[in-house]
């Protein structure tokens, strides 16, 4: 097999992997915030909130009001998976 035909099943196998991975991902998101052991790894799912000016409409007018009222406030929900051993952790 060529140097392009691996690269190609590489990918192809990249792909598919990222799919399983999204599954398992929003499928552990989906239960909430919490810790979900495995018996090699755990993984801790958390909330976020992030605040984001509009600096366009920011640098316009610099008012602290005008700034509260152009922050966007954005809540997201993060998983890490951790290792049990500081070996191996992805």
């Amino acid at each position: 097999m060529n140097q392009v035909d691996k690269l190609a099943k590489i990918r192809s196998q990249m792909d598919d992997l990222k799919k399983q991975e999204a599954e398992i991902v929003n499928s552990l998101k989906s239960q909430g915030t919490g810790t979900y052991e495995g018996t090699k790894h755990y993984a801790i799912v958390s909330e976020s909130t992030t605040k984001r000016l509009n600096m366009k409409e920011v640098r316009a007018k610099l008012s602290r009001q005008f700034i509260q009222a152009n922050t966007n406030e954005t809540t997201s929900i993060q998983l890490r998976l951790m290792g049990y051993s500081k070996k191996f952790a992805a």
